[in-house]
């Protein structure tokens, strides 16, 4: 049974940071695709960040590109989000997602299998 299990978020004020942490059970992280997503009140989720586990290669969505940064550790069968710069409108849900697959070209939902309960982050100005 695949689990995974956020933590990291909090309360920042703009121009702060975070790192979202992703840690996988049931999972190795040593293939296929990890994400992350956000989900703001009132509004729909969309994807961030994901990572081809196999490859390392990562995209990002336009508003967080050079903000953000996705990464793995496959000691700790993690995966991190770096986020730099926030801003208020940064403030949602963040959960990771996982999939079985390995081919996953950007961060869309339908590409991904297992998923988190997500961590809150609060960014203020």
């Amino acid at each position: 049974q695949v689990q995974l299990v956020e933590s990291g978020g909090g309360s920042v004020q703009a121009g702060g940071f975070l790192r979202l942490s992703c840690v996988a059970s049931g999972y190795a992280i040593s293939n296929g695709c990890m994400g992350w997503f956000r989900q703001a009140p009132g509004k729909v989720r969309e994807g961030v960040a994901r990572i081809n586990l196999g490859y390392g290669s990562t995209y990002y969505s336009d508003s967080v590109k050079g903000r953000f940064t996705i990464s793995q550790d496959n000691a700790k069968n993690t995966v991190y989000l770096q986020m730099d710069s926030l801003k208020p409108e940064n403030t949602a849900m963040y959960s990771c997602a996982a999939a079985r697959s390995a081919y996953c070209p950007r961060v869309r939902e339908g590409d991904f299998d297992y998923w988190g309960q997500g961590t809150q982050v609060i960014v203020s100005s």
